[in-house]
């Protein structure tokens, strides 16, 4: 249940802060996939994904 609701909230606050990470570069990555379909824009970010996952594994082994 904990790994849940971690995950619901970490989906939040990726969405909110997504305008910001598009400036950084952060979802236009070689393997993030952006597509077009039933009039949605449509995004899987998996090597943004990894990316952000390896950073913060990072730093959770720093503190």
């Amino acid at each position: 249940m904990k790994w849940l609701l971690v995950t619901v909230l970490a989906l939040v606050v990726f969405s909110g802060l997504r305008p910001l990470l598009a400036k950084l570069g952060i979802g236009h990555l070689p393997g993030d996939l952006n597509f077009e379909a039933f009039g949605r824009k449509w995004s899987l970010p998996i090597a943004s994904t990894i990316v952000l996952s390896l950073l913060a594994a990072g730093l959770a082994r720093l503190i």
